[in-house]
């Protein structure tokens, strides 16, 4: 299965032009059943990004632009009377999707954030006392914008930690933007875009990913990072369990995309930053990415590679 993921990655480029890292990334946290925020200025692809990826595995996007006045049955869907019928039905909402695109996130009010915090983590989402499963694969891709906070409201330390990984796609550069250019002179790419894998095919990757071995020694270069994160002096509130094993399977899936079937210390060094960075709460005017450069140089890796 394996090869799948380079027609995945050859597939995204086709409409996704440069930022190689950043869609691999996106791919670890698909494959190891997470989310992914992207948090950068307007224009830069995020929405293509989502949009190619849903058409890659033939999924069903749904998109919610997030705004003050946006309900939390805006995401979940609702119950609506059936005059003819006489009865409740229920209508789902965009929750009910395979990708999920969540723009700006945080313009949406805490009330309305909420409704996304137990679908992300299990899956289900629960409707007037009724419980409804989402089916795999289930994956957000939140979008927030980090130079405007006017009228935006801070996403809670529980919501942030479901995200598998938090980054930047940034601007392209010169040579990504003159070919962005070429290929947009006419119809755009993602409409020609094709599937190169099923719904399927994502399941039994997720499923191979969870059997890449990670050996005890690691584990422990895991637990070493994430328990320095919660004694150190510049940090309020350190790494959760959850986001421990979450750092484990954001590995396993990166050793994946690097066709190995077991993680070495620099796939876990390598994915730290992106896992690590929006789940810290550092000291007033402490920098995060100081914080973690400082946690990874204070645990040795060269003892995990021994």
């Amino acid at each position: 299965m394996r090869h799948k993921i380079d027609d995945l990655i050859d597939n995204l480029s086709y409409s996704f032009v440069g930022k190689t890292d950043t869609v691999r990334l996106v791919l670890v946290a698909l494959l190891s059943g997470g989310h992914a925020l992207l948090e950068d200025v307007p224009g830069v692809g995020k929405t293509l990004l989502a949009k190619s990826l849903a058409r890659s595995i033939n999924g069903r996007f749904q998109r919610i632009q997030c705004t003050p006045d946006l309900l939390p049955t805006d995401i979940t869907g609702t119950n609506i009377w059936n005059p003819n019928k006489r009865e409740f039905e229920f209508l789902p909402g965009p929750i009910f999707s395979n990708i999920l695109l969540a723009d700006e996130i945080n313009r949406a009010t805490p009330r309305t954030q909420s409704a996304l915090l137990e679908v992300m983590e299990e899956k289900q989402v629960t409707i007037d006392g009724e419980t409804r499963s989402i089916l795999p694969p289930f994956f957000v891709i939140a979008t927030q914008n980090p130079i405007e906070h006017q009228g935006t409201f801070a996403l809670p330390e529980a919501q942030m930690d479901r995200f598998t990984v938090s980054l930047s796609l940034g601007y392209p550069t010169e040579k990504e933007e003159l070919m962005m250019l070429q290929k947009h002179q006419g119809q755009t790419n993602l409409e020609e875009l094709k599937p190169c894998l099923s719904l399927e095919d994502v399941r039994e990757l997720q499923r191979q990913v969870n059997q890449v071995k990670v050996t005890a020694t690691l584990q422990q270069y895991i637990l070493d990072l994430v328990r320095a994160s919660r004694h150190h002096d510049e940090i309020r509130l350190g790494i959760s369990p959850r986001g421990t094993i979450v750092l484990q399977k954001a590995a396993q899936a990166y050793a994946f995309l690097e066709h190995r079937d077991y993680v070495i210390p620099d796939d876990v060094k390598y994915l730290v930053p992106y896992v690590f960075s929006h789940r810290l709460l550092p000291m007033s005017g402490r920098q995060t990415n100081t914080i973690v450069r400082k946690l990874l140089e204070s645990i040795p890796i060269e003892k995990v590679a021994a």
